[in-house]
């Protein structure tokens, strides 16, 4: 038994197939007892009207059938029923129902039984109003004292067609037309304003004042009240409106003494309470879809009490837009009242729309039950802990099988092995066949994906760096069982104008491992990479003797015949001797490789120095692979400088142009469709005008303004195209230099990580973050940390809290700065090294640091000696001192 449930006092049944609506159920003293009792009267659309009088006395033996007053069959769906006085010269309560087309008034007389078979209830006709009156297909009505007549009620009948009809008793008064009508809406009367409420299809409450309605012309149809100001009628307008914003399900006036003088509207999700001149008092948001609603009288003065029901089965209590009680009901209710019925007051009545008529009360009945004595006995210890080491046990095994996350030291769901062929592919499965004369290869790697376990919902992914593509980059598996076996095949290929940057690809592997918790698979991840082959963007050439750009290796061992580690490349080649070698890319520059034959170095040369990153690359590793096959162990490998850092700017320029260009044709375009907005507005509103005016070249203003948006467009398409080419550039000249460092420097292969994690933080540019100012975030932290002169620059560092925010910087001046710092940090003997930070002790002066004017900036020294400039916001906190290096210069 729950206490938010409503109970159950009284329901039944009402025929099978019926529909009920919100206005087929009302409650009141239709039989004129005198005792104050209610009797709950029911109409349905299939015309039966129904009248019961539940009793406490009647609940068990005889049920509905002992409630039930009357039962009648009418020869016309009933829309809504009222109780109300609706006889002139008589003070008694009649029934009014409201068919289609029809109105009639009933009075309900009761006649006491001299027998066991009880009371005998009648069913009169008074008076109605047929097609003659009621001409127009009725939708809802109300009733009150209209004009101020008191002593009896009348009506007010809503056609479907927008049509208020007055009836004063037995006869028909008027009629009118509301304005704007689209469809009908709720109907209530106001007795404080005289005045009736609508909500109409604009979404809105609408307030009519009965004198209003009684002076306006009347009309024979909608047409004749659209006519009304042209033939010198009264044209009828609300007195007042609000706008609700949404459709209304309900509205109420209540008429009690102790309530405030309000209205009070059901939307669709708001709660909308309102003075009687329409200004609103408050509004609740509903969190539920609402059915229906009642105010009722409240104990506390200046507040409003209501139920309201939902489609969840609930009928919530509200005083205001507080929620007081929420009780739970056996169905969803399409109109609740409150009756007074005989032993028991205030009993909520709730109909749904399928016929279940229901009486209860909140609360909860007293539960008698007792909690039976428990024996006392002593504890069995023993058995107490016999029973806590079962369990334990148990605790254990479970916690040992628990296989819900993926463990550590369990063996692989699968393996996952890509081969990539030795051959090139015949014929070529590339999108673009040549490139400047030149054919473009493709290459094939099949892919062997073994299952050690049940695998379902299995995805292959492939990934590879642009511009390079693959025929096929999603791969669905179907289930896999234990040791069961799967290949694919797809090929990779250039399809660009310019070399990548990387040649591995990456296999992704998702898919799910079922366990005994989780029998529909717990989703895992699998990756693996492959490398592919040079070849596959370059092709043998002739040696070039005049480039731009030279990079010189050496090594401590012997000259390597070059066409003995490229042998793909040596068949085509000129050279006999193996001293030289030249790549030409296929949409780059040509690369040419050197050996010395009296010396131990290298030489890679070109005309573009971001495309020897993949050759220098790929004759490091085949170096490694060389001498290691050969049993040598101490093999080393290094570059004696300079660090080529102006040609390396080159590259950062050029992709920081692109970048500011990129935010120019941004910039432009907005510009540009700003006017052309405003343009066609203009245009808009001439056209609009009834009085012809010239457009004073406005069309062709609006013609060249799109010209311009479409030149502007395709210009920024364009630059987009040649920034994603930069970066990837970009990307070729950092891993070089990257390579370069280690190579100077002998870092390993976690500074070298560390390193190229602060050059490439990014793996692609966006609108939002871009490399310039990612990368200098990256290098000032470098600086100030592993790579500060001093421990105290290491704890001013770590001192420090949060930053600027990062955006697109003016220049490029103070990356390059920072850049070539680090190069001379890592040149003498910087290490690079996150560990360091944490073994940095922080003096006691900088603990409680909070102004950033306290903090030293980075001593940015270049390598001609001369001392950077600090940062522009920096500039007013910071009393600049020359470097002893300086003074010493000077000096001399």
């Amino acid at each position: 038994m729950s206490l938010f449930k409503a109970r159950d006092w009284w329901s039944a049944a009402l025929g099978e197939g019926e529909e009920f609506d919100q206005g087929c159920l009302c409650v009141g003293d239709v039989d004129n007892s005198g005792t104050g009792h209610d009797k709950i009267v029911v109409g349905s659309y299939m015309g039966m009207l129904r009248i019961f009088s539940p009793n406490a006395n009647k609940l068990s033996d005889g049920g509905m059938a002992d409630a039930q007053l009357l039962e009648v069959q009418l020869q016309n769906a009933i829309i809504q029923v009222e109780v109300g006085k609706f006889v002139s010269c008589s003070d008694l309560l009649h029934l009014a129902v409201l068919h289609p087309r029809k109105l009639s008034v009933y009075s309900v007389t009761g006649t006491s039984g001299n027998v066991e078979h009880g009371d005998q209830y009648q069913l009169k006709l008074v008076y109605e109003h047929n097609q003659h009156n009621l001409q127009r297909t009725a939708c809802n009505m109300t009733y009150g004292t209209f004009g101020g007549v008191t002593g009896h009620h009348s009506l007010c009948i809503q056609s479907m067609d927008g049509m208020l009809m007055f009836f004063e008793q037995d006869s028909y008064s008027f009629g009118r037309f509301l304005p704007g009508f689209l469809l009908p809406g709720p109907l209530v009367y106001n007795p404080r304003t005289d005045s009736f409420l609508t909500v109409s299809s604009a979404r809105q409450l609408e307030g009519y004042k009965y004198e209003t309605l009684a002076v306006a012309t009347d009309a024979e149809s909608r047409q004749d009240s659209d006519l009304l100001p042209k033939t010198g009628g009264k044209r009828l307008t609300p007195d007042w409106t609000f706008v609700l914003g949404e459709q209304a399900l309900d509205i109420s006036v209540p008429s009690f003494s102790h309530s405030s003088s309000s209205i009070l509207v059901l939307g669709e999700r708001n709660l909308f309470c309102l003075r009687d001149n329409g200004q609103i008092r408050f509004m609740k948001k509903l969190e539920f879809n609402p059915s229906c609603f009642l105010p009722y009288i409240s104990v506390k003065d200046g507040t409003t009490n209501l139920l309201l029901g939902n489609h969840n089965n609930m009928l919530l209590v509200y005083q205001d837009v507080t929620l007081k009680w929420a009780a739970q009901l056996p169905l969803v209710p399409v109109a609740v009242r409150v009756a007074n019925l005989p032993e028991l007051k205030g009993v909520v009545v709730s109909l749904s729309s399928d016929g279940h008529l229901l009486c209860s009360y909140m609360g909860t009945d007293p539960s008698f039950f007792s909690t039976p004595k428990v024996d006392a006995r002593e504890a069995d210890y023993e058995q107490i802990d016999a029973e806590m080491k079962k369990l334990q046990k148990f605790i254990r095994e479970a916690t040992r099988t628990q296989d819900i996350l993926p463990k550590s030291d369990a063996v692989d769901d699968l393996s996952v092995k890509a081969t990539v062929s030795s051959c090139l592919d015949t014929p070529s499965q590339a999108l673009i066949q040549d490139i400047d004369g030149l054919p473009v290869p493709s290459v094939t790697v099949q892919v062997k994906v073994k299952a050690n376990s049940v695998l379902q919902s299995a995805k292959l992914s492939i990934c590879v760096q642009p511009p390079l593509a693959v025929t096929q980059d999603q791969f669905v598996l179907e289930p896999m069982g234990v040791g069961s076996t799967k290949e694919v095949a797809f090929s990779a290929f250039l399809n660009g104008q310019y070399p990548p940057a990387d040649l591995t690809g990456d296999i992704v592997m998702s898919y799910s491992a079922p366990t005994e918790l989780n029998p529909k698979g717990v989703p895992r991840v699998l990756q693996s990479r492959f490398s592919l082959p040079l070849a596959l963007v370059c092709v043998p050439s002739s040696p070039a003797k005049n480039t731009k750009f030279k990079i010189t290796v050496d090594t401590n061992q012997p000259p390597v015949d070059l066409s003995s580690i490229f042998r793909e490349f040596s068949t085509k080649t000129e050279d006999k001797d193996g001293n030289s070698l030249a790549f030409q890319f296929l949409s780059g520059a040509k690369v040419t490789v050197l050996a010395s034959k009296t010396s131990q170095r290298y030489r890679i040369q070109s005309d573009s120095f971001e495309d020897m990153w993949l050759v220098v690359k790929e004759l490091v590793q085949r170096f490694d692979q060389h001498f290691s096959k050969l049993g040598i162990k101490d093999f080393k490998k290094s570059f004696s400088g300079p660090m080529p850092l102006q040609e390396y700017f080159l590259s950062v320029d050029n992709h920081f142009q692109l970048r500011v260009s990129a935010q120019q044709y941004q910039d432009l375009l907005s510009e540009r469709a700003v006017q052309f907005r405003a343009i066609q507005r203009r245009l808009l509103t001439r056209f609009k005008d009834k009085t012809p005016a010239p457009l004073q070249n406005l069309d062709k203003l609006l013609d060249a303004t799109y010209n311009q948006v479409i030149a502007l467009a395709e210009a920024a398409e364009e630059n987009r195209a040649l920034l994603e080419q930069a970066f990837v550039r970009l990307r070729s000249s950092t891993h070089l230099l990257v390579l370069l460092l280690s190579l100077w420097q002998g870092l390993t292969p976690d500074q070298t990580a560390i390193l190229e994690a602060t050059l490439l933080p990014l793996l692609q540019d966006t609108p939002q973050l871009g490399w310039e100012e990612s990368c200098d975030a990256a290098v000032s932290h470098l600086l100030r940390s592993c790579l500060s002169r001093s421990p105290k620059d290491q704890a001013t560092s770590l001192a420090q809290a949060g930053g600027p925010v990062l955006g697109l910087p003016q220049d490029t001046t103070r990356l390059k700065k920072h850049i070539a710092l680090l190069c001379d940090r890592i040149g003498k003997g910087g290490r690079l090294t996150l560990a360091s930070e944490a073994n940095v002790q922080i003096p006691a002066q900088i603990q409680n640091l909070a102004a950033p004017g306290g903090v030293e900036p980075i001593a940015e020294v270049s390598g001609d000696g001369e001392e950077l400039e600090p940062a522009q916001e920096m500039t007013k906190f910071i009393k600049k001192k020359p470097s002893k290096k300086v003074k010493k210069g000077r000096n001399m």
